[in-house]
């Protein structure tokens, strides 16, 4: 990999093998352009949807655009769209800010670079590394999930917090999604239109089922934020169902009192009992009593 200011001033790039173009100067961009005869995709070519401009095929070299996904010290997931660019022996690769991904590969080199003798190589290393991280990021997500199930069945598990929580992780699960779903994409094509060896080949088969796995835990994870959601807003509607139901058995308990109390306050001239001495203690006696008639028939048919 070529750390220099320009490529004039990196010597013998004989044996280059690898030119990470990272957050590169207008200036940069068409020196390698220049120099090497390649074309580095724009950014807004780096963010189009389509499979012909995800993978592109020139007479003596190929373009590949990635999504490689970033997670953020606040824990949240961030898209970098990523280009590669391989000619024979040599990659270029390009992107804006820092990749963890290739990183991680910049390491692994400087340890040991025999395993890292093309670009070819380099290429499959960075997707390798990249699903590890993927899968990391899926492992992650899944211990959340199963934090927010058991907070569920805890006391006051209903609160607003929760619901956005399980919205937050839907969220990241679809971009991790996303982000695995496009690797495959591009590799297929990959397979398709060049030419690996033996050893390549195999890392490749591996590489593929490791993708496919991962696209299966991510369904699994949407369907157990989805089982989380519907047990979120069925306890919702357990709860609501509660209140109302006390509201309704407290309407129903005062309806007598009141009934009393209504009758008494009527302003006809003959009512007998308005004479009575014990009159209004009788009345009130009579109020706390149907009352609690109508509570105690509730509670022997277990409506309480």
């Amino acid at each position: 990999m070529v750390e220099s200011e320009t490529i004039k001033t990196a010597g013998d790039l004989t044996d280059l093998i690898w030119i990470d173009l990272q957050s590169p100067s207008l200036r940069e961009i068409e020196e390698v352009e220049n120099y090497f005869g390649v074309n580095i995709p724009t950014r807004m070519q780096q963010e189009e949807i389509e499979s012909s401009s995800r993978f592109i095929e020139k007479d003596d070299y190929i373009i590949a655009n990635s999504i490689f996904l970033q997670k953020t010290d606040e824990n949240q997931y961030l898209s970098a769209h990523v280009s590669f660019v391989l000619r024979d022996e040599l990659l270029i690769t390009y992107h804006e800010g820092e990749v963890r991904a290739f990183d991680e590969c910049v390491k692994k080199i400087s340890i040991n670079h025999k395993p890292f003798s093309t670009g070819n190589k380099i290429f499959l290393s960075l997707l390798e590394i990249r699903v590890d991280f993927d899968a990391d990021f899926i492992e992650c997500i899944s211990k959340q999930i199963t934090i927010i199930g058991r907070s569920l069945t805890a006391e006051n598990g209903t609160h607003e917090e929760l619901l956005r929580e399980i919205t937050a992780y839907q969220e990241s699960a679809m971009m991790i999604r996303q982000n695995i779903i496009d690797k495959q994409r591009v590799m297929s094509l990959m397979i398709k239109n060049m030419d690996f060896t033996e050893e390549e080949k195999e890392r490749l088969g591996i590489l593929s089922k490791d993708i496919d796995s991962l696209v299966d835990h991510t369904n699994f994870l949407f369907e157990r934020l989805e089982y989380l959601q519907n047990t979120f807003l069925g306890l919702v509607n357990t709860d609501q169902n509660k209140i109302i139901k006390i509201f309704t058995l407290i309407s129903v308990i005062i309806m007598p009192p009141t009934f009393i109390a209504s009758l008494y306050g009527m302003n006809f001239r003959f009512m007998p009992e308005l004479n009575w001495k014990i009159g209004y203690p009788l009345t009130l006696l009579l109020m706390i009593g149907s009352s609690y008639g109508t509570w105690l028939f509730f509670k022997r048919h277990k409506w309480l």
